[in-house]
């Protein structure tokens, strides 16, 4: 059958094999994982240049090995990586998105062995869209029920902003940009975010607790398309 993808027509692709067990759980062997992972490599005629293999909680962020199969991504060292099932590679939905998003970014293709997901193959791709706009969705959601949050704890008369600094540092914070030190100055002195020491500086904070907005250079701006890609749902994390 004809190849849609020159590249990935090749047999010889260089592959990444990629293995998680939960340290939760002494008696699992990566093995288990890593031996299936073999034998398909060898029948799609992979050379398998490396193994990852982590002893961690899908939820935590410490996982060298993970860290060092993306940084091999990065650096054109593989041209596939193989794992056995989506929770073992990515702790929840927009990890497992941004990295796929990532590797098609970088022409590296992704397998998933258990769900039979294969991104060099347009079913593949198929479905990595498909969980990009889930993973969109979930964060669309999310935004309006922090929306609503919000708007329900103000109509109930709590606080919702972060609360004022102490006075002691208000206080500071009149006093040097009075002798002229610089709000970069300042922040760094006090161990406060630059937009908190601007606030207090040039909106007279420290006076009457009013605040005044950042210059423009120093505003988050708006997201991008990447960083739409937020929803916390977890992928079955053990």
């Amino acid at each position: 059958m004809r190849q849609r993808d020159g590249q990935h027509a090749r047999k010889n692709l260089r592959a990444g094999l990629y293995a998680r067990v939960s340290t939760e759980d002494r008696g699992q062997d990566p093995e288990t994982q890593l031996r299936p992972l073999r034998e398909y490599a060898e029948r799609r005629g992979f050379s398998v240049v490396g193994e990852f293999v982590d002893h961690a909680s899908g939820t935590t962020e410490s996982r060298p090995r993970y860290q060092r199969l993306l940084e091999a991504a990065r650096k054109r060292e593989l041209d596939v990586v193989l794992v056995w099932r989506y929770d073992r590679f990515a702790r929840s939905t927009r990890a497992l998105v941004n990295a796929l998003a990532e590797f098609k970014a970088r022409g590296v293709a992704f397998i998933s062995y258990q769900e039979n997901v294969d991104t060099t193959t347009p079913q593949g791709e198929l479905v990595f869209g498909m969980m990009a706009n889930l993973a969109q969705f979930e964060s669309a959601l999310i935004g309006e029920r922090v929306k609503a949050g919000m708007a329900r704890a103000k109509a109930q008369g709590k606080r919702t902003s972060r609360p004022p600094i102490p006075e002691v540092t208000r206080r500071k914070i009149a006093e040097l940009h009075g002798q002229g030190v610089s709000i970069k100055r300042i922040a760094k002195e006090l161990g406060i975010a630059y937009g908190t020491a601007w606030n207090y500086a040039k909106g007279a904070g420290g006076a009457c607790g009013g605040r005044a907005r950042q210059p423009a250079r120093h505003r988050r701006t708006a997201p991008t398309e990447s960083d739409r890609f937020i929803g916390p749902s977890k992928v079955s994390p053990e």
